[in-house]
């Protein structure tokens, strides 16, 4: 692992660090605050950035670092996707290729070989934050924005051992019916198939997976509410299985990260309750 930067910040370390990724057949890098030093070891909670983003958006302005150094709570921010010159990209297209990988594992070639971001988060960076970092990992949490809300909601539902808590901003609820993301899933999985369903919140849900509860923020101004993020439907399907969900509609807020610095706060005292 390659140390980018290292810098003080609210008593703690904000660092960004880079190591070659096997799981993605490239380099990968990540953002790490580790919290002022205490003398147990701190809580891990995961942040999944959206499309287009990588792991620098909400390092820089998400505002997280202030409320983590006092709760005590590492934060690790992925990338999206893997990066390179040889990584296949649509370079025209936001919603695919670089910077958006959905946080699933690709089935279809090229893209497979790449595009491995569900794997490379849940096992081998998790396997480097735990030898290089000084962190309980039994204690996790997951949130997201966006595709990273996504990516939170899926990852929670398939691993709720490893899970204490799931929360989200405005995340994608059924990508594999939404006009966004649709055309991406058809690339990495190849016709809709049963693939699809293993990285769809509501219809894991709907196929039986179970999560305590989770936590939803979403903008009544976000441009995206309509075709792609829909969050009504997260709210039926956890209805439907028993699964506690408390959904907040803010007034105005749109999908930027001015939303989300907003209610930053409120997301990272829900997890620190509940790990």
């Amino acid at each position: 692992m390659e140390v980018i930067s290292e810098n003080m910040s609210h008593g703690g370390v904000q660092g960004v660090y880079k190591h070659f990724a096997k799981t993605n057949e490239c380099e990968m890098t990540f953002a790490v605050f580790t919290p002022p030093n205490r003398e147990t070891p701190p809580p891990v909670l995961w942040y999944l950035s959206g499309l287009t983003c990588n792991h620098s958006n909400v390092m820089e302005k998400g505002e997280y670092r202030e409320i983590a150094a006092e709760l005590g709570i590492t934060i690790v921010c992925p990338d999206t996707s893997p990066r390179g010159d040889n990584v296949p990209d649509e370079r025209d297209n936001w919603q695919f290729g670089l910077g958006a990988g959905f946080y699933l594992d690709a089935t279809q070639r090229p893209f497979s070989v790449n595009y491995n971001m569900y794997s490379y988060i849940l096992h081998e960076l998790t396997e480097l934050i735990d030898n290089k970092f000084k962190v309980d990992m039994s204690r996790q949490g997951i949130f997201g924005h966006s595709m990273g809300g996504h990516g939170a909601l899926t990852m929670a539902l398939k691993n709720p051992k490893r899970f204490k808590s799931c929360s989200a901003f405005a995340p994608i609820s059924q990508p594999s019916n939404a006009s966004w993301s649709t055309p991406a899933f058809e690339k990495y999985l190849g016709q809709k198939n049963d693939e699809w369903r293993k990285y769809d919140a509501v219809s894991l849900i709907e196929d039986g997976h179970l999560f305590p509860e989770f936590f939803v923020d979403q903008g009544k101004g976000d441009s995206f509410l309509q075709d792609g993020l829909r969050p009504w439907l997260l709210v039926d399907a956890c209805k439907d299985a028993g699964i506690k969900i408390k959904l907040r509609m803010h007034e105005n807020y749109d999908h930027s990260y001015f939303f989300i610095s907003t209610f930053m706060k409120d997301h990272l005292h829900w997890h620190h309750s509940r790990l």
